[in-house]
């Protein structure tokens, strides 16, 4: 995903140097459809909508009626607007004649090329002549940016940083979901800043009582406090002992990871940066909480654990993750405290060894 070319398209809808053709791609279907709704709001007024704005399925339209749509002036308004969604559907006649417009594009007119799903590789053909951008899922660490972008720009108030992380760790990387969380705070916050009180509120998370609490809680070997937020972690939305075992698998190879090498002769001093690098060349590696706090939490960690506990931890998580797949007699809370045991026990006893 280019930033560069998400900066320019943001940027011409900003100074409303509109592109006469885009091209919207990518793996993230919900940023693909809300780059659509910021060119719809800025393209075309709302008092000449529906004589200005024509939105198309690329499998259902023929190559006839699209070329006369894209021929048709603007009424009572500077452009209108043309939306084609899914192209990798274009009947072969219909994408000529795509290609044909796009020799000459109308200049009161924007064409939006729109792919579906993920998985599909940009078309070379529209990304040489069209102002091209892709959206891939966000990665955790631009996710808390993200959220505050949406406060500001979209709901037009403001949110603490502690604010953010909270949702962030009670909601997830589902934006769909913050979205709908970011609504409902705004309502709530009534024009002040939006703080952690009005994520409790709202959303029912308390600072601590989260995925990022309970993996700190692990990595700290206790148990008691681990097992008093087993509960309320897993009652939040979008949270489930996969996701749990997921982030507690992730931390404990980092750890691991980071572990060798200061076993190595890596300096303390030098760990946060080589962890931040290791999530940077993963890319979807799954923290249950942002990158930033993530790495914090991995650097205390490093001396905390030994090799041979991290490689017993590992072990125990995949057995947990194979049980969690198995139809079985105890809960997935009663699984998650087993093992939570088992982590946090394991240096106690290694100890009094």
């Amino acid at each position: 995903m280019s930033l560069a070319a998400q900066r320019a398209f943001q940027k011409s809808i900003r100074e409303r140097a509109f592109a006469p053709v885009y091209y919207v791609h990518g793996d993230d279907d919900y940023l693909k459809e809300d780059a659509v709704r910021q060119l719809i709001a800025a393209v075309v007024d709302p008092a000449t909508r529906d004589f200005n704005l024509e939105i198309l399925r690329g499998g259902e339209i023929d190559a006839g009626t699209l070329g006369s749509l894209l021929d048709t002036p603007p009424m009572m308004a500077e452009r209108r607007m043309v939306v084609v969604r899914d192209v990798g559907a274009l009947k072969k006649d219909t994408r000529g004649a795509i290609d044909r417009y796009l020799v000459r594009p109308s200049p009161d007119t924007v064409l939006v090329l729109v792919t579906l799903g993920a998985g599909n590789k940009p078309d070379k053909g529209f990304e040489a002549v069209a102002l091209s951008v892709g959206f891939d899922p966000l990665t955790e660490d631009r996710v808390p940016k993200w959220i505050e972008h949406h406060a500001t720009t979209m709901l037009g108030t403001t949110i603490s940083p502690g604010a953010i992380t909270l949702l962030h760790e009670t909601v997830g990387n589902d934006l769909p979901a913050l979205v709908a969380e970011l609504d409902k705070l705004a309502s709530y916050a009534s024009g002040e800043q939006i703080d952690e009180g009005a994520v409790t509120a709202v959303v029912g998370a308390r600072q601590g009582e989260t995925m990022g609490g309970l993996l700190d809680a692990i990595l700290d070997r206790d148990a008691r406090r681990a097992l008093g937020l087993l509960e309320p972690v897993l009652s939040q939305p979008k949270t489930s002992a996969v996701t749990i075992v997921m982030a507690l698998a992730t931390q404990t190879m980092a750890v691991a990871w980071a572990r060798t090498l200061r076993d190595r002769g890596t300096p303390m001093s030098q760990m946060y940066n080589e962890l931040f690098g290791l999530l940077k060349e993963s890319g979807g590696a799954f923290t249950g909480r942002s990158w930033g706090d993530a790495v914090k939490a991995w650097t205390r960690g490093v001396e905390r654990w030994t090799t041979s506990e991290l490689e017993r931890a590992l072990d125990r998580l995949l057995q947990a993750d194979a049980a969690l797949k198995e139809s079985r007699l105890s809960s997935d809370e009663q699984l998650l405290a087993t093992l939570i045991l088992s982590l946090c026990g394991d240096v106690e006893r290694s100890a009094a060894a």
